[in-house]
């Protein structure tokens, strides 16, 4: 097969995996080497590059999408009758380096299909990284997708060239990985993470203790997966709500450290496997799920206040932080001029950086609506739930209900913009 089909086939069998970002690493550039190549930290024809996540170009494939698994919310599963296809080590690092020296990308993302078994697939992968970096200095970015099945050596072997590496959990029980992926163990996937989050903190440890003893860095001493690791879970395969998929992502951020849990809506895939739905979920609930996620790791909200027993599954029609604020009329409204940090975090509308620079502001001065509004603050939101020094909701005695019905879509909906003058005009006549 020649090798512009392979890509074809092997770039369009990897776009189902979402965990491709590139954030978080250490800046590297080829500056003051005569053979070195490329850079994490700079900008060819990316988009951008940011802390948040937000991803730069990056050459995203498979080495492989033939697979001994079949796990049926998989394409490439082993009963698929998709057409298959195979690079070589060579020509994956061959296209990464033609690749970038036309600019096209900054890095790689490189997944795999698990042909023979584990480690052996292992081994493909981390020889791809392993020559990118010794043998033609490569310094962008590398992400690879390591087999939890595979043995230590080999993911830790992994983690000394890729800047990010990430386990796919893929579902958020057992009981559904044993439905849907019989081949894969949850507790397996998790022991692999608790490695990598090992090996991740005694690199750090040992890099404070180089520094403080002035030891100096060799070109050999690597930092091992400085961008942390990562994984997926896919939404709305199984019969799992949303308290359970933000349950298992508060585990795997608490236990193991993980920089981002990405949650990808199930797709229906060709030739697919009667026990999957027929249709994928709406596509706001994944949205749903990475602003929740954004609130855990943000804002101090617990998985319990974000989708309670009572409400397993997020309300899809509001944001979850507008959603706690209605179902939690009695802690506002709240006064800006005098709430601590973590109240002004629960106020809808008003994000981390705002909340900031109203800490700063009030220490010299009373802040009024229109000094939100110049903060860049959505008053459509966060007006119902502040007080400032010339807006005080409570008295238009505003109920959850009705208040939902402003900021829910529907066809009955008028739009709900306030403007300052809009808001002492309510505030006399007691209309919203």
């Amino acid at each position: 097969m020649e090798l512009k089909n392979k890509l074809e086939i092997l770039a369009d069998a990897a776009k189902y995996d979402a965990s491709c970002a590139s954030s978080g690493t250490t800046k590297r550039d080829s500056a003051g080497s005569a053979t070195a190549l490329g850079s994490s930290g700079g900008a060819g024809i990316c988009h951008s590059y940011a802390p948040d996540g937000r991803c730069i170009s990056l050459l995203k494939v498979l080495l492989t999408n033939a697979c001994i698994y079949d796990c049926h919310y998989c394409i490439n599963r082993r009963s698929s009758d998709v057409q298959r296809a195979r690079f070589s080590v060579a020509e994956v690092v061959q296209l990464t380096l033609d690749f970038y020296k036309r600019n096209y990308i900054e890095g790689l993302f490189l997944s795999s299909g698990i042909v023979r078994n584990p480690d052996y697939t292992m081994e493909r992968v981390v020889e791809v990284a392993r020559q990118l970096r010794v043998d033609h200095d490569f310094r962008g970015y590398i992400h690879l997708k390591t087999i939890p099945e595979a043995s230590q050596e080999l993911i830790d072997q992994a983690g000394e060239y890729a800047d990010r590496i990430s386990i796919n959990i893929e579902l958020a029980s057992q009981q559904s990985l044993d439905r849907l992926a019989p081949e894969k163990n949850m507790s397996r996937t998790q022991k692999a993470m608790g490695g990598i989050r090992t090996r991740i903190e005694t690199d750090s440890e040992r890099r404070k203790a180089d520094r403080q003893s002035g030891k100096r860095r060799t070109k050999k001493d690597r930092h091992f997966a400085p961008a942390g690791q990562s994984t997926q879970m896919i939404v709305g395969a199984d019969a799992s709500p949303d308290r359970q998929l933000l349950d298992r992502a508060d585990v795997l951020y608490g236990a193991y450290h993980l920089k981002r849990v990405y949650y990808s809506a199930f797709s229906p895939i060709p030739s697919a496997s009667p026990i999957l739905p027929l249709k994928s979920p709406p596509l706001v609930r994944e949205h749903r799920l990475y602003q929740s996620d954004w609130l855990m790791r943000f804002y101090g909200y617990s998985v319990e206040e974000i989708a309670p027993d009572s409400a397993p599954n997020l309300d899809l029609d509001i944001d979850p932080k507008l959603s706690w604020a209605l179902r939690s009329r009695e802690t506002f409204p709240v006064d800006v001029n005098q709430a601590p940090r973590e109240l002004l975090l629960r106020i809808p509308g008003i994000g981390v950086r705002s909340v900031t620079r109203i800490l700063q502001i009030r220490r010299w001065s009373a802040l009024r609506l229109e000094d939100l509004q110049k903060l860049g603050i959505s008053l459509k939101k966060c007006l119902p739930f502040v007080i400032t020094t010339d807006h005080n909701p409570a008295r238009l005695g505003l109920d959850s209900d009705r208040l939902r019905s402003r900021f829910a879509p529907g066809p009955q909906q008028t739009e709900f913009t306030f403007t300052v003058a809009d808001a002492k005009s309510s505030a006399i006549t007691g209309e919203v």
